[in-house]
């Protein structure tokens, strides 16, 4: 067995291997020595890359592309009881690991920061992995997404350092054991799983709970649900609170952001001393997003001057607000966008790097259930853009729900003042993008599916159109 090879991951397969989350795992487990081997709906990138490491992927599922020598089968909860797969793998008694439980077998030992929050926890973790790499401490890490840098979401380090966005969907951020985590805000989301805040509450504090003796919190003073969580868990024996935030009474408090086009600069009022330093993100959101990061990698002993500096070395993560570039004088960026508040930071935060440019958005609902209790509220969003396309709903793992349609989106969106057009044909829209735009305009493509296709083929009609 390599070193660092949990004895259950010694030869996985990976259904569902492309996916974010389980590729990042993949991925590290194949630089460890593992012998990996998943299967993919489709070819993509992340198929290539697992492949040049070493890894076996099939393309579809089917029983014959399980092994027999399988050591297990690693599963995402978005994997449903039917597949063939899965169905295989119980037939030959392999076991079967949730995705948490892998990730969190591929911490112990390490010091672990796990990012957790309703939304920025890709873009923290990759701002930690990113500072934490410049600084050669070699982490370890596990992101939602692509670093612009290093062009992907995971990697082995032989640091001491494990950098992992924990997700609070499914509840499975409460396998992990951090020396450190951060919870960047607390809102009701992922309604097939919550039924209510106090639930978001429950899980969120049992997250909390899982800090090792002598940890740290690190969160924000900002955000009302974390205000409320923090509130929760004060008295937790063994637990170090870091605020920050904009507060005045942060710990780490957030002086003062400086938009500067697509960057910004940040002072913080850190120990009673002011540190300043660029992020290469533009917007508010993102500066407090390099704050956590900033405070959490303090809590690891990491000087604050050093870690600062290092920050500026992040130049982006893949779909948020990744600029995909630019034809007859239109600009197209791609914003992973999805939920309400999602998407006014990001909105926010082009309004306030586009000066007098327009802002086209380009926007795909993610999930019936998301539209169905948060659609007022994207509607009311979109009406920060200059003209809105909106998309019919990407279902992803779920089934339609009756009666639930863009329509409820649209609707909120044209009451709260917004110019919205529906497109149902996706082939529709960089013809329709096209007619909207006009030479220094910022068009964005927004949401969680497969809207950021649609980037490159705007451009390319753009071009066309010249």
């Amino acid at each position: 067995m390599a070193p660092g090879i949990p004895a259950a991951m010694e030869r996985p397969h990976f259904i569902g291997i492309g996916g974010a989350g389980m590729s990042g795992i993949a991925k590290i487990l194949a630089q460890r020595g593992a012998k990996v081997a998943g299967s993919d709906a489709k070819e993509s990138a992340t198929a290539e890359s697992l492949r040049a490491l070493g890894a076996t992927v099939h393309i579809g599922h089917a029983a014959p592309h399980l092994a027999e020598d399988a050591s297990c089968v690693v599963v995402s909860s978005a994997i449903r009881a039917d597949n063939p797969e899965l169905l295989r793998a119980n037939e030959l008694a392999v076991p079967v690991v949730h995705r948490s439980d892998a990730l969190a077998s591929l911490m112990n030992g390490l010091r672990a920061i796990a990012v957790a929050g309703t939304h920025g926890k890709t873009t923290t973790t990759s701002m930690l992995a990113v500072a934490l790499s410049s600084l050669s401490l070699a982490p370890s890490y596990a992101i939602g997404g692509d670093l612009e840098g290093p062009g992907t979401n995971a990697t082995h380090g032989e640091g001491d350092i494990f950098v992992a966005e924990a997700d609070e969907s499914d509840r499975s951020f409460q396998k992990y054991d951090p020396e450190v985590a951060i919870v960047l805000n607390v809102e009701l989301d992922h309604h097939a799983n919550y039924a209510s805040m106090d639930e978001i509450y429950d899980s969120f504090e049992t997250f909390v709970g899982k800090v090792v003796p002598g940890g740290t919190l690190v969160i924000s003073a900002d955000q009302p649900g974390a205000v409320e969580l923090t509130r929760r868990v004060r008295d937790l024996s063994d637990l170090k609170v870091v605020t920050y935030g904009s507060a005045e009474d942060a710990d780490v408090r957030v002086h003062k952001v400086t938009p500067r086009g697509l960057t910004s600069e940040v002072t913080v009022l850190l120990n009673g001393k002011f540190l300043t330093f660029t992020v290469s993100v533009p917007g508010a959101h993102y500066a407090h997003n390099a704050v956590a990061a900033l405070a959490a990698g303090v809590a690891l002993g990491i000087p604050a001057h050093n870690l600062a500096s290092a920050l500026g070395s992040y130049t982006g993560v893949k779909r948020r607000l990744q600029l995909k570039g630019e034809a007859a004088g239109v600009q197209v960026i791609d914003s992973y966008a999805h939920h309400p508040t999602e998407m006014t930071a990001d909105l926010e935060a082009m309004r306030g790097a586009a000066a007098d440019s327009r802002i086209l958005v380009v926007f795909q609902p993610h999930l019936f259930s998301r539209t169905q209790e948060l659609g007022t509220e994207m509607g009311q969003a979109l009406a920060l853009a200059d003209a809105s396309v909106v998309l019919d709903i990407y279902p992803a793992r779920e089934d339609p729900i009756p009666g639930i349609t863009s329509a409820l989106i649209i609707d909120a969106a044209k009451a709260a003042g917004a110019e919205v057009t529906a497109v149902h044909d996706q082939a529709g829209v960089p013809a329709e993008i096209a007619g909207m735009a006009k030479p220094g305009d910022l068009v964005l493509t927004m949401g969680a599916g497969d809207v950021t296709d649609l980037g490159p083929r705007i451009l390319d009609h753009l071009s066309n159109d010249q």
